[in-house]
């Protein structure tokens, strides 16, 4: 399974449930190297995304707690343990987490690959990715040029466990 997430410094990903910054040729990218796949989004996550440019061909796995939800157009799965289970017959390298700061947290010991979007500013934040520059088991794989999107810099940065 891999992550894909955009931070800014400090690792930071949200503010009261909003992302932080939304780059064009950021989404364009999660599109093409998610489509035909799997993709796994936390339900605060997914409703924000409904609509989404991003959402394209992709099966769909919603992570909640509560029983009693059933959107259109995804599976929902009750637990991490059945998560797991249901994405077992995946091609590990074709499911990809997209959020939020608490299922990041809770699959990143089942991922091997995260693709980081790192934008150069400092927002105000109240979600976070872990800081994989500082975790042990992970390292820089790839870096890309510096980017630019109107003032801000950002840069691709692919870690591998």
């Amino acid at each position: 399974m891999q992550i894909i997430v955009t931070c800014g410094q400090g690792f930071t990903i949200g503010k009261d449930n909003e992302r932080l910054v939304s780059i064009p040729a950021d989404l364009k990218w999660i599109r093409r190297e998610t489509d035909g796949g799997t993709i796994v989004l936390g339900r605060k996550t997914f409703e924000k995304m409904i609509g989404s440019p991003v959402l394209g061909t992709q099966k769909i796995l919603v992570l909640s707690t509560d029983k009693s939800y059933h959107p259109r157009g995804a599976a929902v799965c009750h637990s991490v343990e059945e998560l797991l289970k249901e994405i077992e017959t995946e091609p590990s390298d074709r499911v990809y987490c997209l959020g939020g700061e608490s299922l990041y947290r809770q699959l990143l010991p089942y991922c091997d690959t995260v693709h980081m979007t790192k934008v150069d500013y400092p927002y105000e934040a109240n979600r976070y990715f872990p800081n994989l520059d500082e975790a042990e088991g992970w390292r820089v794989a790839e870096e890309s040029e510096e980017n630019t999107y109107f003032d801000l810099e950002y840069t691709y940065v692919r870690y591998e466990k």
